[in-house]
């Protein structure tokens, strides 16, 4: 088999120690097809605050594909790589809708509301396929279950070699699926060292700070020391367990300091905040 380049772009530009960009978008096919040929390494289909929609998030994936980019770039890459926000929080059932967006094609998922090790346990184990307990990366054990008919072609792939590249990075370096988790609520601060520690397979953690100043009696107000100093503390969590950390709110204003604080997985907002992503990626050496 021959060997198959980096599909993802989050986890390319993750691997050469460059800050990615992504962008949360509704599931709608005009916007999927403007963000495709925007600078972002990956596009976030909203799911948890907007309606779940397998037939809207399946079109929105179609339309991304441009048929002149794969030809001219030599890869089977997307140019912007699709995710998806999942609706469940992370205590709640959710595998179904993991399996159903991962079958559809997606290359990463972002779930809400993780506070627990049990929790953050379950979004790994969702997206990954199950293998003998010999297998090399055999823990955390998978859940998802097996149809890849439809994600395998999106991909380009054979169903074998979907089966190889279907895995979770940087659990398995070879992985092709990224696990976002959103850390936004107290517990989730307390708990997420545990988190980081005995979950292999989480690959980035998302701070959800319009929660968290919620919680911390501050709503939207991210400057606030209280929440600037919960905010701090997750990014440091992460740094010290070498997981990427990633920033919802980014724009022109924001994005130098955030690049030099250590985040590396960052959110400008498409059509009001192209200035923040252009800046960011001269800024971080992508340009």
């Amino acid at each position: 088999m021959a060997e198959i380049p980096r599909l993802n772009g989050v986890i390319r530009a993750l691997e050469t120690g460059k800050p990615a960009f992504a962008a949360f978008s509704a599931a709608e096919i005009g916007a999927a097809q403007a963000l495709s040929a925007a600078p972002y390494d990956a596009v976030v289909f909203e799911m948890e605050h907007r309606p779940y929609d397998a037939g809207a998030l399946r079109e929105c994936l179609y339309f991304m594909l441009d048929r002149r980019q794969i030809a001219l770039s030599g890869s089977l890459s997307p140019a912007v790589t699709p995710f998806v926000r999942i609706p469940p929080n992370g205590g709640e059932s959710n595998e179904w809708v993991a399996k159903q967006v991962l079958d559809q094609g997606v290359y990463g998922l972002v779930w809400p509301h993780v506070s627990s090790v049990e929790e953050a346990r379950n979004a790994v184990c969702a997206c990954r396929y199950p293998r003998p307990p010999s297998a090399r990366y055999a823990l955390p054990p998978g859940k998802r279950g097996d149809a890849p008919a439809a994600a395998a072609r999106y991909w380009g792939l054979t169903q074998q070699e979907y089966y190889k590249k279907a895995d979770v990075w940087p659990l398995d370096p070879e992985g092709e699926i990224l696990v976002a988790i959103m850390c936004e609520e107290v517990l989730a601060i307390e708990n997420l060292p545990r988190i980081l520690e005995e979950v292999p397979g989480i690959g980035v953690v998302i701070i959800g700070e319009g929660d968290l100043s919620q919680e911390l009696g501050h709503p939207r107000h991210y400057d606030h020391p209280e929440v600037a100093q919960a905010i701090d503390e997750i990014l440091q969590i992460c740094k010290a367990h070498g997981v990427a950390c990633g920033h919802p709110h980014v724009d022109a204003a924001n994005i130098a300091g955030l690049i030099d604080k250590g985040f590396r997985f960052l959110m400008p907002a498409p059509v009001t905040s192209f200035a923040a992503l252009e800046r960011g990626r001269k800024l971080s050496g992508r340009d």
